[in-house]
């Protein structure tokens, strides 16, 4: 019994598929854009679109079913972000708990657990609505918003959205 070991070599086809597994934007996510927004606002969420970063929480990005600016996926579906949503009307509320990261201001809604559990963020002071959800198993993700913040700030100026 010999214990030399061979080095193991896959054929070049094998390795190619294999990388092609791990390629980001390999797995989709179904996400249904918001309401045709206004055409500033939809300007703003592809600036937006264009300067999301390639991880979120660990995750990769995905891409979305049907293809558009105004949305967004890492991780599949674990992490969904839509642009140019409609004011929430839980952002009137006084009482609604929020969150600063990074000069933006989210709002912060927990999901119920017939809604998957995790949560809702919403920009406020901006001049589009941006949503951000993240299910149950990543919002114990303290950095998630980091990268999406630094995105925001850089494209979605502060303001008052009337739409």
């Amino acid at each position: 019994m010999s214990l030399h070991r061979r080095p193991l070599r896959l054929p070049a086809l094998m390795v190619l598929l294999a990388l092609a597994g791990c390629a980001p934007g390999t797995v989709t996510a179904r996400v249904d854009p918001p309401p045709a927004p206004p055409t500033e606002v939809a300007g703003l969420c592809a600036a937006l679109h264009r300067k999301l970063p390639d991880r979120v929480a660990g995750l990769e990005r995905s891409t979305t079913e049907p293809d558009s600016d105004l949305t967004a996926a890492w991780g599949g579906s674990a992490i969904v972000l839509r642009c140019g949503i409609p004011k929430p009307p839980k952002m009137a509320d006084p009482q609604q708990e929020g969150i600063h990261v990074n000069g933006v201001a989210w709002l912060l809604e927990p999901l119920s657990e017939q809604e998957g559990g995790g949560f809702r963020f919403t920009t406020g002071m901006r001049r589009a609505y941006t949503e951000v959800v993240v299910d149950k198993a990543h919002a114990t993700e303290a950095g998630m918003l980091v990268g999406l913040s630094a995105a925001v700030a850089e494209t979605v100026p502060e303001g008052i959205a009337d739409y």
